[in-house]
């Protein structure tokens, strides 16, 4: 069943977070982008939202490439969810090229402190570590028939890169639940 995104509020400071990148085995950490926006996305292998949008989300990573940060977190249980398992991930990130870490939260902490619900699940935070979009890619979901363009979240970081306010107009999320640990 699809779940909306809970909309943490506007102007709520990054979380931090010490992960590792599935691709390069290396630890990231949330400093590591101190001084620069940082786009979170909260996405996993196997749900059908994800893979729906996750050519868009590798295109958005070249795109805004040395302008902003991104990075992916997978939080998924993985003994539910063997396809979300670290190796496979790595796998889906070199399928469709993701140019971003793609990291793996096993103890889910991070996805709690975001308070992400569902993949995908976006957060833009602007240089000052400061939340200032959550919520969805664009209106496009499986077998809507509506074009994939990451309107939403393209706007808020365009905004953001020009020195603009970023609409507080903001649609939430739809995609699979995270598949919290019992």
């Amino acid at each position: 069943m699809a779940q909306e995104s809970t909309m943490l509020s506007l102007g709520t400071a990054l979380p931090q977070f010490s992960l590792t990148n599935v691709v390069s085995g290396n630890t990231v950490l949330s400093t590591d982008f101190s001084q620069k926006p940082l786009l979170v996305m909260f996405i996993c292998r196997h749900c059908p939202y994800v893979k729906h949008v996750q050519n868009e989300l590798a295109k958005l990573g070249k795109d805004y490439a040395g302008k902003i940060g991104i990075v992916a977190i997978s939080s998924n249980d993985i003994a539910a969810y063997p396809e979300d398992a670290p190796e496979s991930l790595k796998q889906q990130s070199e399928e469709v090229g993701f140019s971003f870490p793609y990291l793996y939260d096993e103890t889910q902490e991070v996805a709690k402190a975001f308070t992400a619900a569902c993949t995908p699940d976006l957060f833009l935070f602007d240089s000052d570590g400061k939340l200032v979009y959550r919520g969805q890619l664009d209106d496009s979901r499986p077998d809507s028939g509506i074009p994939v363009t990451g309107q939403d979240l393209r706007a808020a970081i365009d905004a953001l890169l020009s020195g603009q306010p970023v609409s507080p107009d903001q649609k939430p999320s739809l995609g699979c639940g995270i598949k919290w640990k019992s």
